[in-house]
């Protein structure tokens, strides 16, 4: 959806509630009360109610927008802001072109959607081959400074981020193997146990998947959630070939961030990870990104 599209079909606040409905119907509408799914629409009230117990379900109702006062059109006008950018949108621009008088409000709506986004790709589970490695993103906390910080692993300047991407061969008729990039997974890592990084890999890559990596300590108990397990000695020839995609999205999410940001506070690094992981892993949606968006705001995770 271009701009001149979108205020046209979203002049009003009444335009994006009848629009957010569809969306949340799209999903499925389940009663809190008795877990039905059985509702009709209350047009005055703009709520759903219940068919077996009467239990109303409001519009917002256990989404990322439940009990806040933002109007539904600053709402759409946010998320069509963030979506027709490419790399993204700094808070800063997006309050001013908002209208909103306080910062804190914006970077709640923004993390809002950030976590929409982080929760809609945790649905999925990557497939296929996948390459592993570990990025580390600069962060700027004032409470982890000290006078003199070492660079890369074990550093309090840097977070330790987990990344995994799907690496599809695909073969031509002259039978060259090539490979092409699927999907990806970004973690901001609490630590380098083995352990951490085995629990995330059980739950977000399938049983039958094959795993390349490096060979740093932190990946010794993959074998125990996987097909089979690969690694490789870290070479720079290694980044290029066997690791190519999951370094090119740690170079192109680095970039992305150090392009927007001053500063990134590493208690909100997943967040802005979450929204760079959703646009590259709909990155040929074009037009459609916005419409996926408003779905995944719309849709109940918890």
């Amino acid at each position: 959806m271009s701009i001149l599209k979108f205020l046209k079909e979203f002049p009003s606040k009444e335009k994006c509630e009848e629009h957010f409905k569809l969306q949340r119907e799209h999903e499925g509408i389940k009663c809190k009360k008795c877990g039905g799914v059985r509702h009709y629409w209350l047009r005055a009230k703009k709520q759903w109610q219940c068919k077996n117990c009467n239990f109303r379900t409001t519009l917002r109702s256990r989404t990322v927008m439940e009990s806040a006062k933002i109007d539904m059109h600053i709402w759409y006008t946010a998320m069509a802001l963030i979506s027709f950018t490419k790399k993204g949108i700094s808070c800063n621009e997006l309050q001013r072109q908002l209208g909103l008088s306080r910062y804190q409000t914006t970077l709640r709506l923004y993390h809002k959607i950030r976590q929409a986004m982080g929760a809609r790709d945790n649905r999925y589970i990557l497939n296929d081959m996948i390459e592993l490695d570990e990025g580390y993103f600069r962060v700027d906390d004032e409470a982890i400074k000290t006078p003199k910080s070492q660079s890369g692993r074990g550093s309090t300047s840097v977070a330790n981020v987990l990344v995994l991407a799907e690496s599809n061969q695909l073969e031509d008729e002259n039978f060259v193997v090539s490979s092409r990039c699927g999907y990806y997974k970004f973690k901001v890592l609490n630590s380098h146990e083995a352990d951490e990084v085995t629990n995330f890999v059980e739950k977000n890559v399938a049983s039958t998947t094959v795993v390349v990596s490096d060979m740093s300590t932190s990946y010794n108990n993959l074998e125990q959630v996987i097909e089979a397990h690969y690694s490789e000695i870290s070479t720079k020839l290694t980044t290029k070939t066997t690791l190519k995609w999951v370094h090119l999205a740690i170079n192109n999410a680095k970039n992305v961030l150090d392009g927007i940001y001053q500063r990134v506070s590493k208690k909100y690094l997943q967040l802005y990870l979450d929204e760079f992981c959703y646009k590259l892993n709909r990155r040929y949606y074009n037009f459609k990104l916005f419409n996926r968006l408003t779905l995944a705001v719309a849709t109940i995770y918890w």
